[in-house]
């Protein structure tokens, strides 16, 4: 799972706003929400949370992209190996 990697990616033991923590976190809620939808097709109000969500894990991308490439990279490809 996506959080047991975050302590690979934190600045420090209680970091919970650095970028990449916060991509690993918002991917492992998207998940989450992504496994319900599954089984519950018709809750809209939680598949609007998850298009939010995915908006804002892909602005935080983009920032990371601008600032450090070499940890963009890094997240994504832990990112996919997840999936």
């Amino acid at each position: 799972m996506l959080t047991d990697n975050i302590k690979n990616f934190s600045l420090h033991q209680t970091d919970t706003g650095s970028p990449a923590v916060q991509i690993l976190v918002t991917s492992a809620k998207i998940e989450k929400i992504t496994g319900h939808l599954k089984y519950h097709r018709k809750d809209y109000h939680s598949r609007r949370g998850l298009i939010a969500m995915v908006n804002q894990r892909k602005k935080m991308l983009l920032y990371l992209y601008k600032k450090n490439r070499v940890l963009h990279g890094q997240i994504l490809h832990e990112i996919k190996r997840k999936k």
